[in-house]
């Protein structure tokens, strides 16, 4: 049995646990994935200040979890602590705003993201720009109001979305949307069943790509 390990880099233990039954459902026999939050911080990041501040912590999550993982994903849009977990690691490391916004742009698309966090819209136009998909992206679309109490509201929070992900295609021309946030995972697998333009669920596709990275996709 090959162990995942799945970083929340948020303090939330209610959505670890969603976050992780997501991952799971993707995971082939032979396969299981353990669930670690943040031990300090918010219950879901949405600044910069927060983002920075996760990825030291995700780091010690990586280094209190022991050498069994086979693999680890980060769960939190902006890959909090990427760098630091492949630096520290031997083992394939999979983000889920690097892995979604790669498959979206895969095929040449143009996309978009869609999310509730306005505040993190610079640095996830920084994540698309690392990753070398400036010409690609077409911009952010976001709903409006508190981030942490929509986010509260499963079905306020998927219908948000879905008028920014139809923002991001009528308005703005994207091929594929990226829902930004690995705490609006539930959404982004509802919606992805409501759009003919492919609607990228982020944690399905960081499971995808580290299944790839070990050779199992």
């Amino acid at each position: 049995m090959r162990h995942i390990l799945l970083i929340n880099p948020n303090s939330s233990a209610a959505t670890t646990d969603m976050m992780v039954s997501i991952a799971a459902a993707e995971l082939p026999a032979g396969f299981v994935i353990d669930g670690v939050s943040a031990g300090s911080g918010p219950s879901m990041i949405v600044n910069d200040v927060e983002l920075a501040a996760a990825a030291p912590e995700v780091v010690r999550n990586w280094r209190a979890a022991g050498t069994h993982y086979a693999g680890v994903i980060i769960s939190a849009f902006g890959d909090p602590g990427i760098e630091g977990v492949r630096a520290a690691s031997q083992v394939p490391v999979a983000g889920i705003c690097e892995a979604s916004m790669l498959e979206a742009a895969s095929g040449g698309r143009r996309f978009g993201v869609a999310t509730v966090t306005p505040e993190l819209a610079t640095a996830i136009a920084a994540r698309a720009s690392a990753l070398g998909l400036d010409e690609q992206y077409s911009g952010i679309r976001l709903t409006a109001g508190d981030p942490r109490l929509l986010a509260a509201d499963p079905e306020a929070l998927e219908e948000a979305l879905a008028v920014a992900v139809q923002e991001c295609i009528a308005l703005d021309g994207a091929q594929a949307v990226v829902i930004g946030g690995g705490p609006l995972g539930q959404a982004a697998i509802a919606l992805a069943q409501r759009f003919t333009v492919p609607v990228i669920a982020p944690i399905p596709a960081a499971v995808r790509d580290l299944l790839r990275q070990l050779g199992a996709g």
